[in-house]
């Protein structure tokens, strides 16, 4: 039998200090709970993450939630850069769909598609919101061996430390995430069989504020557009091809993305390392079970190709500190975690089908798939209000901002 916590017990447990499970925390704090956050990496490498590579493309959604949570304050002001069109391309394909800003968005100024922000800074802002918190406790080097729950409450059982109990714990641990498992909840893995390869090059011509999705015959080429002349390049591959492009020195490197990109941007250059990570897409078959919760990548774990990874955490956070606030007397309570399930599957179960779709037929290279790759661009760029649906969905529904 898990004891009942008492008044000064916490009222959430969140496994996981990543940008997702502490903005969760500081969400009920800000609600008047009481949470504590546990890591198991060290202090150091969550209040001063290092550069990782990725750029962020946020939603105005995002970014309101951020600004409410005080994560966007605390964002360097010089290393958010804003999106204003999105082009895709496929291949040899002349058509190119273009996604410009929604209607309602116009007049919000140039960056009213979104905005692009390093991984890194997140984590960093997500980390210094949270610990500025009150309400809001965050323990490192903490290893989950264990998890129970009852009708009371969860308790988790840690390697060498005691036990710790809530009425509610929550899975914030990556999206191969361990105590969602101990939880008895499986997920769907899509595991695509290939590798995206992010670097930071400089370049000779503007972008324009531009970010390209080019849909290659072989590989995937994207480029997002930073502060200045320089973009991030999002190269995907399969992975056995990969270690050919890793093993490039950085100037061999940045010739073969000006070539891809056909001197669209001029001359490149390195301006950052390169990293590498494998493409596996994740969806939990449940959000949820009695006094327990995933959020982020433990609940949906998506290809980066729709940008909508960290977006989705923080909707899900959003809705999450919502529904848990009508049930301040008991945060566990059925009734808010099924609202927040139901919602949160509204929300993401189509677009995580859909981006993998996307991904399958616009990395088939066999000549039946092209043929229709290059219809559906010809479709989508004579069909405004299918783009226009696109487009929201990019954007978070997007409004005009002060």
């Amino acid at each position: 039998m898990i004891p009942h916590p008492s008044a000064t017990a916490p009222d959430a447990l969140i496994v996981g200090a990543g940008p997702a499970g502490l903005a969760l925390a500081t969400a009920l704090a800000q609600s008047g709970l009481r949470c504590r956050v546990f890591e198991q990496q060290p202090l150091a490498a969550i209040e001063c993450p290092a550069e990782d590579g990725r750029e962020i493309a946020l939603t105005h959604r995002a970014r309101r939630i951020m600004e409410t949570l005080g994560l966007w304050q605390r964002l360097p002001a010089a290393e958010i850069s804003p999106l204003r069109e999105a082009r895709v391309s496929s291949g040899d394909s002349p058509f190119v769909l273009p996604f410009l800003p929604p209607s309602d968005a116009r007049g919000a100024g140039p960056d009213a598609l979104g905005w692009l922000v390093p991984n890194h800074r997140i984590r960093e802002a997500a980390y210094a919101a949270a610990a500025a918190q009150p309400g809001v406790s965050i323990e490192t080097g903490a290893q989950v061996t264990g998890l129970q729950r009852d009708a009371q409450g969860a308790t988790l059982q840690f390697a060498g430390q005691p036990p710790a109990t809530a009425p509610l714990v929550v899975a914030a641990d990556s999206r191969f995430s361990t105590v969602r498992r101990m939880a008895g909840i499986g997920a769907q893995m899509l595991d695509f069989g290939r590798v995206a390869i992010v670097a930071r090059l400089a370049h000779d011509g503007e972008h324009g504020g531009v970010a390209h999705e080019c849909f290659r015959y072989g590989n995937t080429l994207a480029t997002l557009p930073l502060a200045g002349r320089a973009s991030s390049a999002v190269l995907t591959l399969k992975a056995d091809e990969a270690p050919s492009w890793l093993a490039l020195d950085d100037a061999a490197f940045a010739a073969k993305v000006e070539a891809q990109l056909g001197g669209r941007l001029g001359g490149m250059r390195a301006a950052g390392p390169r990293h590498h990570y494998p493409l596996v897409a994740v969806y939990a078959h449940r959000f949820t079970a009695p006094r327990f919760a995933l959020i982020g990548d433990a609940a949906v774990g998506m290809h980066p190709v729709t940008a909508h990874g960290y977006n989705f955490g923080l909707y899900g956070v959003e809705v999450f500190a919502r529904e848990l606030l009508k049930s301040k007397q008991d945060p566990g309570s059925a009734a808010a975690l099924a609202a927040y399930a139901t919602e949160h599957r509204r929300t993401t179960w189509p677009i995580y089908q859909g981006t993998n779709a996307i991904v399958r037929l616009f990395t088939d290279d066999r000549t039946p798939a092209k043929l229709v790759r290059g219809a559906v661009l010809r479709v989508a760029s004579n069909l405004p209000p299918l783009r226009a649906l696109i487009t929201r969905q990019l954007t978070g529904g997007a409004v005009a901002r002060p």
